[in-house]
């Protein structure tokens, strides 16, 4: 059995080694011709996995050990009987843990009562979720704001986007998504920007793409703070150098 890598795996060697051959390879070099006698595929967020990629090969299987699920088509996936498995949800307690971190940070600096404040959360999955737990233990009040799952789930305490965005704090905790319903690309854009004010704190902690950059830079709030970047891994400087918290993904 042979196995291709992306090689900015953690502790490929001793993970998969029982497996079969491994081959490595930087992210953004595993191409169609590196997978062609693969069985196994196992990448992060810089390989593009879809008919392109894979179609012509041996691979069966694909596993993906980040959180974000935009570089994989699962559709093709299905479609052609190829096992895929991810690690979403893995790093959801970091991240809400980052957020309330920054909160009580600035709230330390910048002398204001974090219980008097609303934050504004859009996207209610693994991190949303957790971190609404926390910032209802610390006394936080919440407008959560996530439509696939009112749609299936019928929550009464959720809110629209414009609500979510008309809070102190907004946070950001899509997945980057570009068909369906609701797609999140660029969620926040020339459209809704007028929600964020110079008294806003805006977080993204989701994916690149999900708020638009070139409105964003134009944009006064009270702090920004930002762990993904529209065209990683290149950074929107412009952004980054008035940042409180700028971090690389």
């Amino acid at each position: 059995m042979k196995l291709v890598i992306d090689d900015a795996c953690y502790a490929y060697d001793t993970i998969f080694s029982d497996f079969g051959e491994i081959k490595t390879l930087p992210g953004r070099s595993i191409d169609k011709a590196s997978v062609q006698d693969a069985d196994i595929l196992i990448v992060r967020s810089r390989t593009k996995v879809n008919q392109a990629l894979l179609e012509g090969s041996k691979v069966k299987f694909v596993g993906s050990t980040v959180a974000g699920l935009d570089h994989v088509d699962q559709d093709y996936l299905k479609d052609n009987d190829i096992t895929f498995f991810s690690a979403q949800g893995c790093n959801s307690m970091a991240v809400a843990e980052f957020v309330i971190s920054a909160i009580v940070n600035l709230a330390d600096e910048l002398e204001f009562d974090y219980t008097k404040k609303t934050l504004g959360i859009i996207g209610v999955g693994n991190v949303g979720s957790r971190l609404a737990d926390k910032a209802d233990l610390m006394g936080i009040k919440t407008l959560l704001n996530d439509p696939i799952r009112q749609e299936n789930e019928n929550l009464p305490n959720f809110v629209d986007l414009n609500t979510a965005l008309s809070a102190d704090i907004v946070t950001f905790h899509t997945p980057l998504s570009f068909g369906g319903n609701h797609p999140s690309y660029q969620l926040l854009n020339e459209t809704n920007f007028h929600n964020i004010s110079e008294k806003t704190i805006l977080f993204n902690a989701a994916r690149g793409g999900v708020i638009k950059e070139k409105i964003w830079e134009k944009t006064q709030t009270m702090v920004n703070i930002i762990d993904c970047w529209e065209n990683e891994p290149n950074i929107n400087q412009n952004l980054q150098k008035d940042a409180y918290w700028a971090t690389p993904h």
